[in-house]
């Protein structure tokens, strides 16, 4: 009881609090947990907590031991504050200020330290909850607090019910909150779990390359326009001023647009800006080769934590290595990986590149690794690059944990969802990149764009309607089927009729084929799919039209028949006696890039932020994105050509 009695002394000033051993219960903080996460485990709120434990309130550390009421009747008696101002509660994230805060309240900054006199001492804290004050005599301007929108996009293989346990709701409260999957779960949906559905006229930070269509209200005058927004990376010397200048909008519609400027411009950064500008600005990076320009003098380290989990393989009783090997797909794809960064290992010493390879088994899975005891052991901290690990949540343990020294830690096979760090590397640009990249291909050949969506791809249709505002949907008649007349109102003369169409129905796709070679002789069209389609293999699909149609589509991979590819694949197969697979191919590439990079006479980054690379089957053009963390928009526009080989369109 002694420790209880300090506790109560310490806040006997602010509160009273009664309970006994039986209302209330302890919580040890971990590591990146937030009031609210502790709140909602335990189905309180983060003031019932604050009541208990007012330190908490400055700041959470790790291990620090809190103090949560029980539902079965804690009974904590606030005394009368002297502050007559109803208020909200806004929790700090990262690159907040007190500024950007006071600003989006509409409330001065001696208010705001006036509610939160911790400020004054401790400063502004990531995970801190601010009191936020407001007039009482204007409610209708009071700031309507709102927890933060929590999202899950729909994986293979994934149900309505391991979603509901993983977050730890009901199958029934998933519905409601999205009504689209009553019927059924597709994949690629981007599920709502918890908040609300961002509004479509409030101005937010968006994933940078998104493409969206919002409205805008310019300071200049109160007319309502529609303007497309796509993104713009920050040049040397550019500065608020003259950026505002370049798009032609007043530096705080940029601040409002972005709200990372608050804390300066920086070179590298990702603007969302209107697109009409932007793609007169634009400059995008320059693909070149890096091996003719090596940097003598010290050497390199490079290190690669990959996922071998040889004590799992070594304690396995029942399997033999080679049986192992057979079924475990996940060790599979590790050493196919490893194989390829082998063979671009060989390829650096050819080359006589300064730089020293160190390979670390990770041990790890989705739930935990031992990356930073490896960190810890080896002292990483010290390396010039790392590529792995392999899974997102292990990959943003080690970008954080090196985030210090700035030590660039290359994700090679996750994709870009998850915490942002300025040292993280995506090498997998993500699903909405990919889309994005085929629509501001077909628009930068000022192309007209129209889709043939099916019904069922409700994620399709969900991404066209937010994103690429403006597309027009061809309809369907009473029966199902597509609109013949609907279509042909849609093509116009002049132009290229780019045709969206996403179905995995046999009869629908093949109604479409026919549309467009009906048409032919006086439009010019070409067919595009998003996502890949297996259907368009089966024989009733037939493959010559898909050529007249120059079928094209998004790809983070090409087919490359080039002298340096056919090259790759011989050697491969001569050391491993098979030809390279996906994983392997990415191996070398990664690896490879990722030597040349560091072998510059510039800092990696520098590279990063200068240059964009084609290796074998994959490229690497990286963007520092706006809330922090570099994503790869490296996506290749691939077709179907006549002479029945795949070729570049981009």
């Amino acid at each position: 009881m002694k420790y209880f009695f300090i506790i109560c002394l310490q806040f006997f000033l602010f509160i009273n609090v009664s309970f006994s051993q039986e209302k209330t219960i302890t919580h040890k903080v971990e590591a990146d947990e937030t009031i609210v996460e502790i709140a909602k485990k335990y189905q309180v709120t983060p003031y019932d907590i604050y009541q208990l434990n007012p330190d908490a309130q400055k700041r959470l550390k790790p291990n620090m031991v809190l103090l949560i009421p029980s539902k079965a009747g804690a009974k904590v008696t606030a005394v009368a504050p002297k502050l007559t101002l109803p208020t909200g509660s806004h929790e700090v994230m990262p690159k907040e200020t007190i500024y950007g805060i006071q600003k989006q309240y509409g409330i001065t900054e001696e208010a705001l330290k006036k509610a939160n006199p911790f400020l004054e001492t401790d400063g502004l804290q990531i995970g801190q909850v601010l009191v936020i004050p407001y007039n009482r005599l204007n409610k209708s301007e009071a700031p309507v607090v709102t927890e933060k929108s929590v999202y899950h996009e729909v994986l293979p293989k994934e149900t309505k019910y391991s979603i509901a346990k993983q977050y730890g709701i009901t199958i029934e409260e998933l519905e409601k909150l999205n009504p689209e999957i009553v019927p059924n779960l597709t994949i690629g949906y981007k599920l709502l779990i918890n908040g609300a559905p961002t509004p479509a006229k409030v101005i937010k930070t968006v994933e940078p390359l998104e493409v969206k269509k919002v409205v805008l209200n310019p300071l200049a005058n109160d007319l309502k326009k529609e303007v497309t927004y796509t993104t713009y990376e920050v040049k040397p010397q550019e500065t608020l001023y003259s950026l505002s200048k370049m798009f032609d909008l007043s530096q705080d519609e940029l601040i409002k647009l972005n709200p990372a400027l608050i804390n300066g411009v920086t070179i590298g950064m990702v603007l969302k800006v209107p697109s009409k500008t932007a793609l007169q600005n634009q400059v995008k990076k320059e693909f070149t080769s890096l091996s003719n320009i090596i940097a003598e003098g010290k050497r390199k380290r490079l290190v690669m934590l990959l996922p071998f989990n040889i004590p799992n393989v070594q304690g396995d009783t029942v399997n033999s290595t080679t049986e192992r090997l057979k079924k475990d797909k996940f060790l599979n794809m590790t050493m196919d990986f490893y194989a390829g960064a082998l063979m671009a290992i060989d390829s650096a010493k050819v080359l006589g590149l300064p730089i020293d390879i160190e390979i670390y088994d990770s041990q790890e899975n989705k739930y935990g690794s031992n990356v930073p005891a490896l960190i810890q052991k080896h002292q990483l901290q010290s390396a010039n690059a790392i590529i792995g690990p392999f899974y997102q949540s292990n990959a943003e343990v080690a970008a954080k944990l090196l985030k210090e020294t700035n030590t660039p830690v290359i994700s090679p096979l996750s994709k870009d969802v998850g915490n942002p760090y300025r040292n993280l590397y995506q090498t997998i640009p993500s699903t909405e990149t990919v889309k994005n990249t085929m629509f501001d291909f077909m628009r930068s050949n000022g192309g007209n764009i129209m889709a043939v969506v099916d019904r069922k791809k409700e994620s399709i249709i969900k991404y066209i309607k937010e994103n690429q505002k403006g597309v027009p949907f061809v309809a369907f008649t009473s029966n199902g089927s597509v609109s013949v007349e609907s279509f042909k109102s849609l093509l116009v003369k002049g132009k290229m009729n780019y045709v969206v169409m996403e179905t995995a129905n046999t009869w629908m796709i093949k109604t479409t084929l026919a549309m467009m070679l009906g048409v032919m002789n006086d439009y010019q069209v070409q067919l595009v799919i998003l996502e890949p389609n297996d259907t368009l293999d089966f024989e009733e699909i037939k493959f010559e039209n898909l050529v007249k149609l120059k079928l094209m589509y998004p790809s983070v991979t090409r087919e490359n028949i080039s002298n340096e590819a056919v090259m790759f694949e011989k050697n491969y197969k001569k050391v491993n006696t098979i030809y390279p697979g996906t994983y392997a191919t990415r191996g070398f590439d990664v690896t490879f890039d990722t030597m040349m990079r560091l072998v510059q006479d510039v800092k990696f980054e520098e590279t990063v932020n200068t240059v964009a690379t084609k290796q074998v089957d994959n490229q690497f053009e990286y963007y520092l994105k706006s809330d922090g963390g570099y994503t790869n928009k490296g996506v290749f526009i691939l077709y179907y050509d006549s002479d029945l080989t795949i070729k570049e369109a981009k």
